[in-house]
């Protein structure tokens, strides 16, 4: 069942529809390090910056309307590379932040195993996890989606909104926008940095028409894999 966005496709003539281009910030040193950022406020790299302008290239030439992003820094300079090339302002907020993962935040992967596995896996295996004391992923999805649809609702006919976000708040919203059940949001897959998903506006809500787009595939290195 897809969820709509205060009306998506009602009334409207046949056409396209309004799209959501939902792009994850480049590379950080602590993505290259598998190290659980969360809220953390972490800078790209120079590589990081290097694929946001390559990609900043790619979705410029999908004639973007409007572009809302994360404040932390890592998205915002993302964005920047966007803004840049159309000339379109960023509207930041912190709506879009990457989960709060409390006491996980900036430990390393195999840390997080080491110290909390119980807790990882059972939030692998779906189930709702407060990871490192923090946010729930439906948490997050109240305080993102929303966000996301606000905009879109400020779009033309057939607009198109870029998200710049994190890798696990975007699938929180995607999953929410879709309208599936949380505990199916992980079978969606994680997004590798710079990479983006489109949903599409059809007469029945949102549609998932790409997903993790952008580059070959490349590993996911980031808080939702």
């Amino acid at each position: 069942m897809a969820v709509s966005g205060a009306g998506a496709g009602a009334g409207r003539a046949a056409g396209r529809g309004r799209r959501i281009i939902l792009w994850r910030h480049g590379q950080t040193s602590w993505n290259v390090e598998r190290r659980f950022q969360g809220s953390t406020d972490v800078e790209l790299t120079e590589t990081g910056v290097g694929q946001a302008r390559r990609a900043a290239r790619l979705l410029a030439s999908l004639g973007p309307d409007a572009i809302v992003s994360s404040d932390l820094r890592r998205a915002a300079r993302t964005a920047g590379e966007l803004a840049a090339l159309t000339g379109l302002d960023v509207t930041q907020d912190e709506g879009l932040r990457e989960t709060y993962a409390g006491v996980w935040q900036g430990l390393t992967h195999e840390e997080i195993i080491a110290r909390y596995g119980e807790e990882y896996a059972a939030w692998k295996r779906g189930e709702p996890v407060r990871r490192g004391g923090g946010e729930l992923e439906t948490e997050v999805a109240d305080r993102a989606a929303p966000v996301v649809l606000r905009h879109v609702e400020k779009l033309p006919e057939d607009g198109t909104l870029v998200v710049v976000s994190h890798g696990g708040t975007i699938r929180t919203t995607i999953g929410r926008l879709l309208g599936l059940e949380a505990r199916h949001w992980e079978s969606l897959g994680g997004l590798s940095n710079c990479c983006w998903s489109v949903l599409g506006e059809g007469l029945r809500g949102w549609r998932l028409l790409e997903h993790n787009a952008g580059t070959l595939p490349e590993p996911v290195l980031g808080d939702d894999d």
